[in-house]
């Protein structure tokens, strides 16, 4: 989304490099065995992905604040512990 048609709050650049980064894995990781599935991943895995991945440098706090922050301003949503990505872009 342009920065002219998103009606969601700006976050920081390093909270939306880390959006892009838990939006590559959530929507190019594992679906498992049931491909309707949506996708998602563990908020404790999506915590770990910025910390490892060579996109992003980030602490656990840092890491842990990305996640909440993306939560409160709707960029993912939380189902049972699972974080998913409220509006996928169109690869």
């Amino acid at each position: 989304m342009s920065l002219t048609t998103d009606p969601r709050p700006p976050l920081p650049d390093w909270v939306l490099d880390a959006y892009e980064v838990l939006t590559n894995a959530i929507t190019h990781g594992e679906r498992g065995t049931h491909q309707r599935q949506v996708p998602s991943i563990p908020r404790d895995n999506a915590i770990e992905v910025l910390r490892t991945t060579d996109d992003v440098s980030l602490s656990l706090e840092d890491a842990d604040h990305a996640v909440t922050r993306l939560l409160e301003r709707g960029y993912l949503y939380e189902v049972d512990g699972e974080l998913r990505v409220t509006t996928p872009s169109d690869d």
